[in-house]
């Protein structure tokens, strides 16, 4: 891949949240602070830490480091006297609830004048903190729900009746959010300060010790030179999920995957916009593959009690078809296309599996360790010292202390961001959960829909769909699972069927402007016009969002969210995978030839009717996909003839 150009980095392509290069004494001080941070969250694993002491110190920390390491504005390049001032101060706000523990946690009833205003310091800090690094639509959001929080008895004069309260003094909101653990200090923070950050860790060990490299090598190796003009976007669509499994990121996925793979998509002759749309739709499938996925699927596990392996199990199947669905699509598009077959790390499988092929011993321990009912803590907290001492086996991949020391130091600078954005996600579900807002929107969800099932879950996939063109994926999970997860609920859909819909839909803030990283990650990549680009990554995913109506609504779906038996399991992914198969060459127009109109809107209805599930729907949809591929093939054999 010689031909390969430096590839940006996220900095560059995350525009509303750029870090700064800082040098001197405080780059030093930066980079001591993020490796604290991240020996701080091993530590924990292994110590006794009072929970909310942890999250308010952890979240002291991150603070510091987001004004050090994110710029205020594009041409702040340096840490000025006001990022110093913001970096005191949350020292302050924060330092007080530890010094204070004793007494602090009994006050939020009767907040003393010092606990209000240092709790509206608090909120100032991170609301700016998730400002420089996700932008300023969250923040917003979250004012918007204070606001609302603080309004309520005024809502019923501009006919909002129906979500109006009795409204909250600012003293009591900032008890509420700033005092106990149902606010920032709540689920969204305790997730991001004890799962996400450990997997971040071990994924920084394992890019670290040269695993990520060896996954998209092996991944060429292995299916590169196969399956003619498709080989090559095949290669990208299991390299995706090597490296997505440990990385549970989608931008820095589509980045690390783009940077090697783009060069040999190109000579396989796929335009900029459509190799960058399978590099974004191969990187978006890091947020739903297991065992790391992203980090709102460890929210789903405290959010519905249950272990983490269980959210994993659940997600097994659907993953699996999310890339089949994404194989089908390049299979398609490469035969349309005409695509040819690139020569790459010809006969290099074997010896390449034999001289790294140790980099995937902590991956199956991590799982081994889940399944067995280890806690996922310390699940990934073994697994990360045995990617260590698995580091050693070959010089060029061993984590000498200067290199582990990078490791730890990356993952703490890379938690940050994921700080910010739960901690004004704590605001927002803190303020939803003190006013009944979620029960009020899923009962209007409910109502609208005339307590159909098909109705709720349109309507449902629409709101989470709309969340994420504002929020990020774990802010917009976040968000529904209070909001709209309930009205799902109400009409019988079982709750781990409801999170994981909400879930998937979240996911698709990741293909959606304004928030469509990937997308524009993969068109700075590829030189690509980034709205094509997001185009034609949405032509690449959203066959793969049509698995969530079929759990939900399909008795024979639900058989997806393991456990099941295993024929129902069987059968619900066979039907899915014809179903696929069926928008897959609906959307690229490819059955055995180019299609037709006809033939592609014939596939897509075949493709509807097979994912409902229902004996009557599966009937017609087997017809109709018989009708579509009868008459296809019998109108190319007329046409060669």
């Amino acid at each position: 891949m010689a031909d390969a150009a430096a590839p940006p980095t996220i900095e560059d392509i995350e525009t509303e949240g750029r870090t700064r290069a800082i040098g001197g004494w405080p780059g030093t001080l930066a980079s001591g602070l993020a490796l604290a941070l991240s020996l701080y969250a091993l530590y924990w694993v292994v110590a006794i830490v009072q929970p909310q002491i942890y999250r308010v110190s952890f979240l002291l920390v991150s603070l510091v480091l987001t004004f050090l390491l994110y710029r205020a504005t594009k041409a702040s390049a340096r840490v000025s006297a006001i990022d110093w001032v913001l970096a005191v101060l949350s020292i302050v706000a924060l330092s007080w609830p530890i010094i204070d523990f004793d007494q602090f946690v009994y006050r939020a009833a009767t907040p003393k004048v010092i606990d209000v205003a240092l709790g509206i310091v608090t909120l100032i800090l991170i609301l700016e903190a998730a400002r420089r690094t996700v932008g300023l639509i969250l923040p917003a959001t979250a004012i918007a729900f204070l606001a609302y929080g603080y309004y309520g008895p005024h809502l019923d004069r501009i006919g909002l009746s129906i979500v109006g309260h009795r409204g909250y003094a600012v003293d009591r909101l900032v008890a509420t959010l700033y005092m106990t653990l149902e606010g920032v200090f709540g689920v969204p923070l305790d997730v991001a300060a004890t799962y996400i950050v450990l997997f971040v860790i071990y994924g920084a060990v394992l890019e670290y010790s040269g695993a990520g490299k060896f996954f998209v090598d092996w991944s060429l190796a292995a299916t590169g030179r196969f399956g003619g003009g498709a080989g090559p976007g095949r290669t990208v669509a299991v390299a995706g999920y090597l490296l997505g499994c440990v990385s549970g990121s989608g931008v820095a996925n589509t980045v690390t995957l783009g940077a090697v793979a783009w060069p040999m998509l190109r000579r396989s002759g796929y335009s900029p916009e459509i190799g960058g749309a399978i590099l974004a739709a191969a990187g978006i499938g890091a947020i739903i593959a297991p065992p790391a996925m992203g980090a709102a699927a460890f929210l789903i596990a405290e959010f519905l009690r249950i272990s983490f392996a269980q959210v994993m199990v659940m997600a097994i199947i659907p993953a699996a078809l999310y890339y089949a669905s994404i194989l089908m699509m390049i299979e398609a598009e490469s035969r349309r296309l005409g695509t040819r077959t690139v020569d790459v790390a010809r006969g290099t499988l074997w010896p390449l599996t034999r001289r790294y092929g140790y980099h995937f011993i902590s991956i199956f321990a991590l799982a081994y360790f889940l399944i067995r009912g280890t806690t996922a803590m310390r699940a990934v907290f073994w697994a990360t010292l045995l990617s260590i001492a698995l580091s050693y086996i070959r010089p060029d991949t061993a984590l000498w202390p200067k290199r582990l020391v990078s490791a730890l130091t990356a993952a703490g600078r890379s938690v940050v961001p994921i700080v910010a954005t739960t901690a004004v996600a704590g605001i927002i579900v803190g303020v939803v959960t003190l006013t009944g807002l979620g029960l009020k929107i899923s009962g209007v969800i409910v109502t609208l829909a005339g307590g159909s099932v098909v109705l709720t879950v349109v309507y449902a996939a629409i709101a989470v769909w709309v969340l994420g063109l504002a929020v990020p994926v774990t802010a917009s999970y976040i968000i529904a699972a209070v909001m709209i997860a309930p009205a799902l609920t109400e009409v019988g859909i079982r709750p781990t069927a409801a999170h994981m819909f909400i879930f998937y839909y979240a996911v698709l803030s990741e293909v959606s402007p304004p928030t469509a990283l990937s997308p524009f990650a993969a068109a700075a990549l590829t030189g690509a016009d980034p709205m094509r680009t997001t185009l034609h990554t949405w032509k690449y995913t959203i066959p793969a969002f049509v698995v969530p109506f079929m759990f939900t609504l399909s008795d024979r779906g639900r058989a997806l969210l393991l456990p099941a038996r295993w024929p129902d399991a069987l059968a619900a992914v066979a039907i899915a995978i014809v179903g696929l198969a069926c928008f897959a060459g609906g959307a690229c127009g490819w059955i055995r030839r180019a299609a037709n109109l006809v033939e592609r809107a014939a596939l897509t209805v075949a493709g509807v009717l097979l994912i409902y599930g229902t004996s009557a729907t599966l009937a017609l949809g087997a017809l109709v996909l018989a009708a579509a591929v009868g008459g296809h093939v019998f109108r190319t054999r007329a046409t060669a003839v």
